[in-house]
């Protein structure tokens, strides 16, 4: 049998080389999620919520959460909003182009790392060779050159596909951070529409509140005229009145700050005049809400899913440090024409080639290497920590969203019991009224009392919409059953993988 010349053994030896490559491999580890959501008393049970919840809202376990998932309030006026904002919002622009540019340096990467550079020159110039330099001759004359030129750093440690894996955990961040952004936004946008029409729905019960207490004050004043009552209880019923109206301005400035807030949200400057107005009445309140495992809260979190990517870019950028402490060999070659005349350029006798390999064996560096494979193995550890505590912050966020539309159930029912019971008296202090049992001043304070019982179910049903748009949030907004975003196929597979 012939043997192995020494280049095939080289050859051989380069070839099973270049399928390995310089770790650590990434690898996710098991956080610990909880089975299950804990409450202020036991743990979150969808499908034992309490009766009273029920009534309104109950969660659904492992439910999965629809990709417009804002559809669920039943607002045309809300999904129009929306689909403003996702066309004109600066920020959405913004974390678009930093996902572009992730992709297209993973693509350059790539381009660098997985084919050799190929570059082609012409060159013409006119020269002067020295008398002293050439046995005392002197002459001038025109030097042409062309030529394609060949370069190629084979990966014999892996070094450049840690590299492009770095690159593609950069750009599956940028395309996490794209979903984190989107979700924020249409959140925002939700909530800050649900405060618009809690604070004009407020205003509406305030002023009305001061026009009852104003038509008691009248009456007192007159009754203070026929000697009835004394001057202390004109001045109680008028400091009342003064307070209420004290908290108008405060309402009326939230209002307002709450409108600018929103225009600025949709891409529009404050103070449009296409803004449209949004009224509780008008949004529809999700009854089933959609609970996902705490094992699948890693999965679908957006944040969580960045800060994984983060984990997995310090991962390889590690092993890209290891290798380069390992030699690099780099091919070369070139091929073209050199003649001090065109119309000889590309005859036989003006052909130049050349080959070439290069190994460079970093020796010295004071330290400089090794200390940057410590440095990037302590970011990896860094970085393994802030997911952690990603993590950790992602399952409080679901948990106190969940505690508080248990309170928010709660209290809505409450502050509705409280309405019924101040309607009822009202009806009955109307009737006494009209029987001559009870005096206007009894009625208006039924009225009085009645409406601060309205303003405290418009909040308390304000912040049940609010809550139950946080926990689409918490839970991560199903952006994972809407189109993908990316065009690059090769990027898609990377964040599918």
């Amino acid at each position: 049998m012939k043997s192995f010349s020494p280049i095939m053994l080289f050859i051989i030896v380069l070839i099973t080389l270049a399928g390995c490559a310089v770790g650590p491999d990434f690898r996710v580890k098991e956080t610990g999620m909880p089975a299950q959501y804990p409450t202020s008393s036991t743990a979150v049970k969808p499908e034992k919520t309490p009766p009273e919840i029920r009534t309104e809202q109950h969660f659904v376990l492992d439910r999965d959460i629809p990709g417009e998932w804002w559809t669920l309030f039943g607002s045309p006026e809300l999904d129009r909003m929306i689909k403003q904002a996702l066309a004109d919002s600066p920020t959405l622009t913004a974390a678009q182009a930093a996902l572009r540019k992730a992709e297209e340096d993973l693509r350059a990467v790539k381009g660098s790392v997985l084919y050799p550079a190929v570059d082609a020159n012409l060159q013409a110039e006119r020269q002067k060779v020295s008398g002293n330099a050439n046995a005392g001759a002197s002459d001038t004359y025109n030097l042409y050159n062309t030529s394609v030129s060949v370069s190629y750093t084979l990966d014999i440690f892996g070094g450049g596909r840690r590299q492009m894996e770095a690159y593609q955990a950069q750009a599956d961040y940028q395309h996490y951070q794209y979903e984190a952004t989107y979700l924020t936004l249409i959140a925002n946008i939700v909530t800050t529409a649900i405060k618009e029409a809690s604070f004009r729905e407020q205003l509406t019960a305030k002023k009305e509140i001061i026009e009852i207490q104003q038509k008691q004050l009248d009456v007192i004043k007159k009754q203070f005229e026929l000697g009835a009552v004394t001057k202390a209880d004109v001045l109680s019923q008028e400091a009342e009145v003064a307070a209420t109206k004290a908290e108008l301005p405060d309402i009326e400035k939230q209002f307002d700050l709450t409108r600018h807030a929103l225009s600025v949200l949709v891409g529009r400057f404050p103070g449009s005049s296409d803004m449209p107005e949004f009224k509780l009445e008008s949004l529809h309140l999700p009854q089933e809400l959609p609970v996902s495992l705490p094992s699948s809260l890693a999965h679908q979190r957006p944040d969580i899913r960045a800060y994984e990517a983060l984990l997995h870019k310090a991962c390889a950028e590690v092993g890209v440090a290891t290798a380069n402490l390992y030699p690099q060999i780099t091919l070369s070659a070139g091929y073209g024409f050199e003649a001090i005349g065109t119309n000889i350029l590309f005859n036989g006798d003006s052909v130049v080639w050349n080959l070439g390999a290069g190994l460079l064996q970093p020796v010295f560096h004071g330290g400089e290497l090794t200390a940057k494979r410590k440095a990037a193995i302590a970011a990896y550890d860094q970085a393994q920590a802030q997911y952690r505590q990603t993590i950790l912050e992602a399952f409080q966020d679901v948990t106190d969203v969940l505690r508080e539309l248990e309170a928010d159930a709660k209290t809505l029912k409450a502050q509705t019991e409280a309405e019924t019971i101040a309607k009822s008296a009202l009806e009955l202090t109307e009737k006494q009224y009209e029987l001559g049992a009870v005096g206007y001043p009894a009625l208006l304070i039924s009225q009085r009392d009645y409406e601060k019982t309205k303003v405290n179910v418009i909040t308390a049903k304000a912040q049940q919409y609010a809550d139950t748009a946080a926990l689409f949030q918490a839970l991560g907004g199903g952006w994972w059953n809407r189109k993908p975003i990316s065009l690059n196929a090769d990027y898609v597979q990377g964040v599918n993988e």
